[in-house]
């Protein structure tokens, strides 16, 4: 008799209990839970105190000291190596003018006298006086043989020196292509390069070897980790760039969970499509990323109606409409999905037809719109005809509202802007994240610009078209299940509950009751990938 009471109070082994922690499951019916046990990297049992204490024990006791418990955060759409890199170049964001942009550039030139070109991010002509781009000039005098190419904060346009033009243009029959401008004035290019004109400088940057992609990626993962990000979606890479990264992981040398899509490519289309998407533990190869158009900020993004503030002029596509048509019908019939960036509302009703062409009504395809910046009111019922996602990434809203009523005008189509509320409605679940580094990484701050319309500094006092603010729950949920979701990850990741993996974060302060002036200083006191804690 002794035995079997000995026998019935024996407690079921854990590696981790979490307890006392204030847990936001996530769940469908969004419960919340004091306590949860993990074993083996998952989820095992979620219940209040007494329950997971009196019948679980482990080792690593997790104590959260009634602090909020949240799954990982999930940026569904991303840069995370072009990220990476960034770290490692002239950090150019915040650059108020053009010459402290140069001092960056000087700066780190010093600093780094052995390299072989010098590669910057960040500048952006909306914050220099009088908005207008710069010029190569005093770049090219301060790096006469030396190669330069600064892009900017968006990725869609960039300035490179009188060298790096050299080098990359070699005839002038390279300066008439398809997607791309290269600024001319007075019979002279200027240096400013719009869309698919950086590719002709980008390409002949020597490629990064392994030791670069490890230096790059493992800190990009430690400053994911610090803001609370467990997985992230990367948008649009080769695929030598994703046996790169699946090299790292398989090492154990990088813990982040990656979802990956690749870029619009043949040599990855060749590759890819014969044997399908690609997963493994930490990774899932599944999205193809096409482009569209450009950015508002650069006038690359393609719009029925000129643009206010430059009469006649309309941004353009990247390719033509044949180009996307073709791609459509080459995947309807696989498991990949078609992810378009499409920024105006020209390029987004474009794709918006060519997917329900194919899609042909409510369908699980879970083919993507990435950025859905200006739709027209005519097209968002697009949307939910073919369950398309729309993928957003709410700072850009607080980050454009500056000067986007000069692009689009203070009445009219600006309402289609920006309109997360109203792309929400059209499947019930809407995926956000940040585009970093465009944007700044912080999963917080896109909770924050989702929720309340605003900058960090509290501008404007009554949100940026505030009809189209998201309620917090919606905003938490699209930071972990519907990010997951939006890339067949839900059965894996996004919420806490039995059987996923255990990524979590604790948060210094409740998201979901703070009030909205002290939600963007929300600190991440620790992040956990498959229960082990990352630092």
């Amino acid at each position: 008799m002794a035995l079997m009471a000995c026998s019935c109070q024996r407690k079921i082994k854990a590696d981790l209990i979490l307890h006392h922690g204030k847990i936001y499951t996530v769940d469908s019916a969004f419960s919340t839970a004091e306590a949860f046990a993990v074993r083996d990297g998952k989820i095992i049992a979620v219940g209040t105190n007494d329950e997971i204490l009196s019948r679980y024990e482990a080792t690593n006791m997790q104590d959260a000291h009634s602090q909020p418990v949240y799954p990982g955060f999930i940026d569904a759409h991303s840069h995370f190596l072009g990220y990476g890199r960034s770290l490692f170049e002239v950090n150019l964001y915040g650059c108020n003018n053009w010459d402290e942009a140069l001092e960056r550039v000087k700066t780190f030139a010093t600093a780094h006298p052995g390299e072989a070109w010098i590669l910057g991010r960040g500048w952006d002509q909306n914050k220099f006086p009088g908005h207008a781009y710069p010029d190569n000039i005093a770049l090219s005098k301060l790096f006469p043989d030396k190669p330069v190419l600064l892009q900017r904060v968006d990725g869609h346009a960039a300035l490179a020196n009188i060298t790096a033009m050299k080098m990359a243009i070699r005839d002038s029959a390279m300066l008439d292509l398809e997607g791309g401008t290269i600024e001319v004035k007075n019979d002279l290019c200027t240096g400013i390069l719009i869309d698919n004109a950086v590719d002709l400088v980008t390409r002949i940057i020597p490629k990064p070897g392994a030791a670069d992609y490890e230096k790059w990626l493992v800190a990009a993962a430690q400053n994911c980790f610090r803001q609370g990000l467990t997985t992230v979606a990367d948008c649009g890479l080769m695929y030598d760039q994703v046996a790169a990264m699946d090299t790292l992981q398989q090492e154990g040398k990088l813990a982040i969970r990656l979802y990956i899509m690749l870029s619009d490519d043949t040599a990855n289309l060749n590759r890819y499509l014969p044997t399908g998407p690609y997963k493994t533990d930490r990774m899932y190869v599944k999205g193809i990323k096409a482009y569209a158009d450009g950015a508002l900020g650069s006038r690359g993004a393609c719009l029925l109606a000129p643009y206010t503030d430059k009469p006649g002029w309309y941004g353009f596509l990247l390719s033509r409409q044949s180009h996307f048509d073709s791609l459509a019908a080459l995947l309807i019939n696989t498991q990949f999905q078609l992810c378009t960036h499409a920024i105006g509302d020209s390029g987004n009703r474009m794709i918006l037809n060519v997917y329900n062409k194919y899609l042909k009504g409510k369908n699980d395809k879970r083919w993507r719109v990435e950025h859905c910046q200006v739709v027209n009111a005519a097209d968002f019922h697009l949307f939910g005809a073919a369950s398309i996602i729309p993928s957003v990434q709410p700072t850009h809203a607080t980050s454009d509202m500056y000067w986007v009523r000069d692009r689009l005008g203070a009445s009219g189509r600006i309402a289609g802007a920006y309109a997360y509320k109203q792309l929400l409605e059209q499947n019930g679940w809407l995926p956000l994240g940040t585009d970093f580094p465009v944007e700044d990484i912080s999963p917080v701050k896109t909770f924050y610009a989702a929720v309340t319309r605003k900058d960090a500094s509290g501008f404007p006092p009554g949100g940026f078209q505030v009809e189209n603010a998201l309620t917090r729950e919606q905003a938490l949920r699209g930071i972990t299940i519907w990010a997951a979701k939006a890339g067949f990850l839900e059965h894996d990741v996004g919420s806490i509950e039995v059987g996923k993996k255990a990524d979590f974060v604790i948060l210094d302060r409740d998201l979901m009751q703070v009030a909205d002036s002290a939600l963007v200083g929300a600190k991440v006191l620790g992040t956990w990938v498959g229960g082990k804690k990352e630092d």
